[in-house]
């Protein structure tokens, strides 16, 4: 499940994902960053990730194809979350990122107030 975040504001999106993402919640959350890039041209989001948090094939791949045709609209991502192996993920693809000028970051449940303050900078 994906859920918008009420400190959601403008070119500064969160969410947070709990269980499997199927193909039809991964368009709608979609359809949501196109709305706001659409108006600001670039976003940033916070995504709190959830112990289970998964995607299905079909959303993966949905996701992976939408952020490389549209990685001129990222700005910064904060994944929030206390697990080591998203934690592990997230320095890997962290790197990525960098290489086409996204902001990336790892924060824990605890420093979510952090990772507002950062994306909003």
């Amino acid at each position: 499940m994906i859920r918008e975040l009420p400190e959601s504001s403008g070119a500064v999106l969160g969410f947070e994902v709990t269980g499997k993402v199927g193909l039809e919640e991964e368009k709608q959350w979609i359809a949501r960053i196109e709305e706001a890039v659409a108006e600001y041209g670039q976003v940033s989001a916070l995504v709190v990730l959830g112990a289970e948090a998964d995607w299905g094939v079909k959303a993966g791949l949905e996701d992976l194809r939408w952020v490389t045709t549209h990685i001129h609209n990222l700005k910064k991502v904060a994944l929030v979350t206390d697990s080591k192996v998203w934690e592990w993920l997230i320095k890997i693809d962290a790197q990525f990122a960098k290489l086409v000028n996204i902001g990336e970051k790892q924060f824990t449940h605890a420093e979510i107030d952090e990772a507002w303050a950062w994306l909003k900078q």
